[in-house]
């Protein structure tokens, strides 16, 4: 994995979809938070731990 994949809290997100938390390398963390961002979010939501990024994972849940 790539980390131009990855995305910080606060960001602009490159598009609309399902993220997922995951550690500073882009591995899996214990009970990551998922969110789901819409078109009209103007950046992604703060992580549950310093260093954290976001991986867009798929399109949004209708």
């Amino acid at each position: 994995m790539t980390n131009k994949n990855l995305q910080k809290p606060g960001e602009k997100p490159t598009k609309p979809g399902e993220y997922v938390e995951v550690g500073p390398q882009g591995g899996k963390v214990t009970n990551p938070n998922q969110v789901t961002i819409e078109p009209n979010d103007t950046k992604l939501p703060p992580t549950q731990e310093p260093g954290r990024h976001w991986k867009r994972v798929g399109p949004p849940k209708k």
